[in-house]
């Protein structure tokens, strides 16, 4: 009797501005067999967001409580917002053998590698802190507060890329983008 080979688990981490999102929708788009697994978050949505296309919107008691029934694979609180990835979305679709990719915060990628073992971490560097700053201001979602607190955060992300296996910095695009789909493929 031949069993079915289960998908792959890709988790896409780095800190926030970095361009993982940026990556993640390159390689979604030219591999559209790519499962992407969609987070659950309490913040509010930003101005462009749909719910169940980028997040699901939850109130954060109802957050909680899946928390507590262990719903999630990953979850993480991260600049007083929570964040979690669904842990039977991802498990049904790696069982139909499809490969799933999660673009989570640094925390949840670890979490992840501790449930599941055969996940894949690639972690995602800039080519230095300033130039991480003036990526997190060009964008323009955040308030200067919201980003200091982001930045705050970012040496102990980097200090973290060691437990991944695999890192890459995005310093331009096409160069990152091609590393992350050898990664991914093998290619």
């Amino acid at each position: 009797m031949e069993q079915n080979k289960k998908g792959k688990l890709f988790v896409v981490s780095g800190p926030s501005g970095v361009g993982k999102g940026t990556l993640v929708n390159l390689l979604k788009t030219r591999h559209p067999e790519l499962v992407l697994s969609v987070s659950a978050t309490t913040r509010k949505p930003r101005r462009g967001e749909k719910n169940g296309m980028h997040y699901f919107f939850v109130q954060k008691e109802v957050f909680l409580d899946r928390v507590n029934k262990g719903k999630f694979i990953e979850w993480a609180e991260f600049a007083g917002n929570y964040y979690g990835t669904d842990r039977a979305f991802v498990e049904e679709n790696l069982d139909k053998s499809r490969h799933v990719l999660l673009e989570i915060d640094v925390k949840g990628a670890l979490q992840v590698k501790e449930k599941m073992n055969s996940a894949i971490l690639i972690f995602i560097e800039p080519p230095s802190v300033e130039e991480l700053k003036k990526r997190l201001f060009k964008r323009k979602t955040d308030s200067g507060n919201e980003i200091q607190k982001r930045l705050n955060i970012v040496k102990s992300e980097l200090d973290k890329k060691h437990r991944f296996d695999y890192s890459l910095v995005n310093k331009c695009l096409e160069q990152a983008y091609a590393e992350l789909e050898r990664l991914v493929y093998g290619a």
